[in-house]
């Protein structure tokens, strides 16, 4: 699976986008098709992401899912309808093999990205592992929990940089971190969870979405090998994380952009 996100033949990034949570069928369809279209057009490798579940909210009234099962069977119907890669984070070790049944790759979420017994558990699938880097970890420490992955016998591995605590309701990017953990495992930017603003008054997160272009133009020129970002028909209605997601109909525009972006880059790096 790495290989294959990692052999475009222009040497694009590779691409992890969805909806925050599945909703519902019918939009997880629409986006998946409209989202591989673009990428298919631009020669980007494409993952369909969202998650089964949302475990980690800030209140017990905030939405959390239409169930395991339901949204599982929901991922795997846009993986074989489309024929692309999905994507889901898992919260627990037991939810590593019920999830891995579904989908491709298995999400570590940042705040659990040193529980050693779920990314062993996630290893041991032999599903390729996406580890969030915690918003209180530094680039250098990351590589620990991508050795995790490969003492338990899995290669498959990579790292998603999104955004350091700053204060109590911001983050902020030390790009430099990207070709610094680059030296452990692929690094993926997070464009959209980045430009969160956690911790707000009101127990709803906040967001800064039109800085979301600028981000992921600064990490394709610090050599991010991957990007991921949450997209959604209609973000003020979003059931999770819709203050900080991208529009779907402004993400043709942005991934002309952005791959005009890197092919120059890899241009200038091959002269």
């Amino acid at each position: 699976m790495l290989n294959k996100l990692m052999s475009s033949p222009s040497g694009n990034f590779f691409l992890l986008a969805g909806p925050c949570v599945i909703e519902g069928e019918e939009m997880a369809m629409r986006i998946a098709e409209h989202v591989m279209n673009v990428a298919q057009r631009l020669d980007i490798p494409y993952v369909f992401k969202g998650s089964y579940r949302k475990a980690n909210r800030s209140r017990l009234d905030s939405f959390t899912g239409i169930g395991d099962e339901k949204a599982l069977r929901i991922l795997r119907k846009v993986g074989e309808t489309f024929g692309i890669p999905t994507v889901t984070d898992i919260h627990t070790p037991d939810e590593a093999q019920m999830a891995a049944q579904y989908v491709d790759i298995l999400q570590i979420p940042a705040f659990l990205c040193r529980q050693t017994e779920l990314i062993v558990a996630a290893a041991k699938t032999g599903k390729l592992v996406n580890i969030k880097k915690g918003q209180f970890m530094s680039p250098a420490s990351m590589q620990f929990a991508v050795q995790k992955v490969r003492d338990a016998g899995n290669r498959q591995v990579t790292i998603t940089e999104r955004g350091t605590t700053f204060g109590y309701q911001g983050l902020v990017v030390d790009f430099c971190g990207i070709p610094e953990m680059r030296q452990f495992a692929p690094v993926i930017m997070d464009v959209t969870h980045s430009l969160q603003q956690p911790n707000q008054s009101a127990g709803v997160t906040g967001g800064r979405p039109e800085l979301i272009e600028t981000v992921a133009r600064a990490a394709i020129a610090a050599g991010a090998d991957g990007l991921f970002m949450e997209t959604h028909p209609d973000p003020a209605i979003a059931k999770s994380d819709g203050a900080n997601m991208l529009r779907l109909d402004l993400i043709d525009g942005l991934l002309t952009r952005l791959s005009a972006l890197r092919h120059t880059i890899v241009e200038i790096n091959n002269q």
